[in-house]
Parts: C-alpha cells; sequence; structure tokens
C-alpha cells in the first residue's frame, strides 16, 4: 500500500496529461491499484506501449471531456483547463496537492518569476553539504511522487513551484520563498492579475506558525497573510549604509554582498563563488535566511556556496572562441533579467534577444538598451521583430545608431555576433522572451546557441 492510496481508493482516477508527471502519477497509482477504474486523457495520439490494458486511453482535441466521468483528477501543471475548476463535478487534484497533504509541515516552497531554480537548487545543495537529510522536488524536474519513499520525519524537502504547480493549490508550505513577481505567462492567465494570484498561493494558506520570507517587491498587503513575515530588501549594487536603516527588525537586507539583518551580518564571499552578478546574490540573501532557521553556521554556509554548481543555461559560460567569451543566458524570459545579464557583464559587446512573441511589454528593455555602452544588439524571431518596430516608432535615435540588427533565427543571429563582436569583450544569449514554439524549450535553444558558436 502506498501512502496515496487512501485518496484514490475505490475512485474513478484520470489522469490528464501524461508528461513526465503524469507518468510518474501512473506508476505509483498501478503500483497498488487501489483504484476503481484509470483513464489517462492526453493530447497526444499514440497510445503509449507500457501502458496498461485496463488503463482506457483518451486522446484528441475532445480529450478533457473525460473528466465528465471521473471522480478524481490529477491534473499536470501543463494543462490548461477549458473551463474554471469548480465548474467540473470531479475533484481536481495535483501531485503537488497531496504531496503536501501528507508532508507540508517539512516543506520549504520556492517560487518567484526568477531565480527559483537557483535558489531551490543552492538551498539543497547547502543543507545537503552541512548534513541535514533533505531531498529536492517539484518543478526542478524531479516529481513529488517519485521521492514519497524517501521522506522520515526529520526531512526537510526544498519543493519549487511554478506558477502552474500553484494555481490550483489550496495547501502551502511551512516555510515559503517569494522571490519576484514580474509580467510573466500571460499567454496563460490573461492578466497579470491572475497570475499574481498563482503565485500568491505559495503563502495563502499559510498559519501564524508558518514562515513567508518574501521580496520587499511583492509583499503581501496587511490582512492577507497569517504568518511571519520576513520582507528581504535589496539595496543594490552599490547602496550607502543608510539607505537600510528604515528597514523593520524582521528584515534582511542586501547591500552589495553584504546579507545583513537585525542578529548581525554576513559578507557573501562574491569573488570564490562560481554564481556572477548582484541578482544572483539576492537569491543567496534568502537562501542565507532558511539555513539560520536550520542553524546551519555561516562557515558550513560558506563552504557550501564555494563548492555549489551552478545550473546551465543561466549566464553559464561556454567558453572562447576567436577571442570573444560566449555566455549562455536563455534561461531570461523577461526584461529584467536581460538588464541583469547586461549589467553582471561589464564588457559586453553584443546581446542576442527574441522568441516566442507573449505580449509582455518591452519598453524597459527598450529604455535600458537605449542608454547602455553594448554596441551590438541582435534581435531575432517574433518579439526581436516587434522590439525593432517599436524601436523604430518611438526610439529613433537608438534606431538611428547603427547598434541595432533584426535578423529571422538563431543561426543568423550568431553569425552576426561572431562578425560584430570585438576579440577580448563577450557575447550572451539573453533572449528576454519564451522559447516555444521555436525550441522545445530553453534548455534546447541554449544548447543550438552553442552548437552554433562551437560547432
Amino acid at each position: 500500500m502506498t501512502k496515496i492510496d487512501p485518496f484514490v481508493e475505490g475512485k474513478k482516477v484520470l489522469l490528464l496529461g501524461f508528461g513526465r508527471e503524469g507518468q510518474s502519477t501512473y506508476q505509483l497509482l498501478t503500483r497498488t491499484k487501489a483504484y476503481k477504474t484509470l483513464a489517462v486523457a492526453d493530447q497526444t495520439a499514440k497510445r503509449p506501449r507500457h501502458l496498461d490494458p485496463e488503463v482506457a486511453w483518451i486522446s484528441g482535441p475532445d480529450y478533457q471531456k473525460a473528466m465528465e466521468d471521473c471522480d478524481l483528477v490529477f491534473k499536470s501543471p501543463g494543462v490548461v483547463l477549458e473551463r474554471p475548476a469548480e465548474g467540473y463535478g470531479c475533484s481536481i487534484v495535483s501531485q503537488s496537492q497531496l504531496f503536501f497533504a501528507l508532508f507540508r509541515d517539512q516543506i520549504i516552497g520556492i517560487t518567484g518569476t526568477k531565480g527559483k531554480s537557483t535558489t531551490t537548487s543552492l538551498l539543497y545543495h547547502i543543507l545537503k553539504s552541512a548534513g541535514r537529510k533533505v531531498l529536492l522536488a517539484g518543478n526542478i524536474g524531479i516529481p513529488a511522487f517519485d521521492q514519497l519513499d524517501q521522506v522520515d520525519r526529520d526531512t526537510d524537502i526544498v519543493f519549487e513551484l511554478s506558477c502552474h504547480q500553484l494555481e490550483h493549490m489550496t495547501l502551502s508550505p511551512h516555510i515559503s520563498l517569494l522571490l519576484n513577481i514580474h509580467e510573466e505567462h500571460l499567454d496563460h492567465y490573461g492578466t497579470m492579475e491572475k497570475y499574481v494570484q498563482a503565485k500568491q498561493n505559495i503563502y495563502r494558506y499559510q498559519g501564524p506558525e508558518d514562515i513567508l520570507i518574501c521580496g520587499a517587491q511583492c509583499l503581501p498587503a496587511k490582512g492577507t497573510f497569517s504568518s511571519r513575515l520576513i520582507p528581504v530588501i535589496d539595496l543594490g549594487e552599490e547602496p550607502s549604509l543608510e539607505e537600510g536603516c528604515t528597514a523593520g527588525p524582521s528584515a534582511v537586507t542586501l547591500s552589495g554582498a553584504q546579507i545583513r539583518w537585525a542578529g548581525g551580518s554576513y559578507q557573501i564571499p562574491a569573488p570564490q563563488i562560481p554564481l556572477l552578478g548582484h541578482h544572483n546574490y539576492y537569491d543567496i540573501a534568502f537562501v542565507y535566511q532558511v539555513c539560520k532557521l536550520r542553524q546551519i553556521s555561516d562557515a558550513a554556509f560558506t563552504r557550501g556556496l564555494m563548492t555549489y554548481e551552478p545550473l546551465p543555461h543561466r549566464l553559464s559560460f561556454l567558453g572562447e572562441r576567436d577571442g570573444i567569451r560566449y555566455y549562455d543566458d536563455s534561461i531570461s524570459t523577461i526584461c529584467e533579467t536581460t538588464i541583469q545579464a547586461l549589467n553582471t557583464l561589464k564588457d559586453a559587446d553584443t546581446v542576442l534577444i527574441g522568441g516566442m512573441d507573449r505580449g509582455i511589454d518591452y519598453r524597459d528593455l527598450i529604455c535600458y538598451l537605449s542608454s547602455s555602452p553594448i554596441p551590438h544588439i541582435i534581435l531575432m524571431e517574433a518579439t526581436g521583430k516587434r522590439i525593432y518596430e517599436e524601436i523604430g516608432q518611438d526610439w529613433p535615435d537608438l534606431a538611428a545608431s547603427g547598434r541595432v540588427t533584426l535578423v529571422g533565427h538563431m543561426e543568423e543571429a550568431v553569425c552576426q555576433a561572431k562578425a560584430l563582436t570585438r576579440p577580448g569583450r563577450c557575447c550572451v544569449l539573453s533572449p528576454a522572451a519564451a522559447s516555444y514554439g521555436i525550441f522545445k524549450n530553453f534548455e534546447e535553444r541554449g544548447d543550438v546557441f552553442k552548437r552554433s558558436v562551437f560547432g
């Protein structure tokens, strides 16, 4: 018997979506077959060969109609419901919801538009290297149900949560980290308000015994949360010491590479760690606060920082060719992250921008580029074309500067970059746009960039 059996026993169960998470749920449920019936509904037409003959396979454009004839639906995060969840007669749950029902008090949940995977993996690494029993799960690529048998009472569970995982959640982690909220995923949510509401589920169901560590940019309004709030305030790369004096007694402030709180301070050993840039120091400030709650010493924290290996495609140095250094920041899908990349790489000569158009506002990025010293801005794909047109209409000085080049696709962009970038300087892919519809994901986009440069 598995821990999930009581939730599915005697019920007609449907798996809605059969990607990584759907297949993980299938493997767990078919281990004991506590359900009455099991079916899988997915847009993919071809039935997987390994599927049990007793399990029904529903596919095609009307696959969601199968929800009308079941008791319990496990919805995969990437599936968009055709109508509001409350409009269905069945119960709609997810791996995350049931996993939280079992282990909520042991979970450190992490979300944010940007930085959540770095924060999640860094926290996991430091806790593990400090000798704590810890598991990694969630949006970072490890389905929660794959971890069920490894959880003991003293296990810390570091759980990355995407907005899609949070959208229908009615449970929040014991410790919640909300890093930031920027304009994103409007193709799914329609409005920024709905996107923000999904993100806020990370703390919405917390109680007074719980903890919310939250960026100052997205602090909850008074009366909308019950937990203990620890604000994280970023004072910038070179702030004056006086700027942090107005922070409340519970606040954590990041001043350059120094983390400060009411009880003391910690200096990030910036030259000795592999994480580049002030935006990564911001993520470190969140991780440091959790480690303080877990009584991790500063010495152990520093050892973990110095041995951490950054995730790929996040301002990753790829190598040098013909005197040009190349960086892959394919994870960048919003304006803010491209700005962060260019602020970090002070000697950037060329930036590649563009991808799938999800309707986000690019004025802040264009304004930044217009006043930045970067000499070569290569725009590609749908958003690149839109940015190029907006520059032509509203930024005549930038349009006439000769700094902006419009191309079609990645290979042409790299070809231009090789011709334009001066030896001794660097070129960075930081698209400020989604990869979908052009590449399978941002990882593939980064891989294609690398092959185009060094292949």
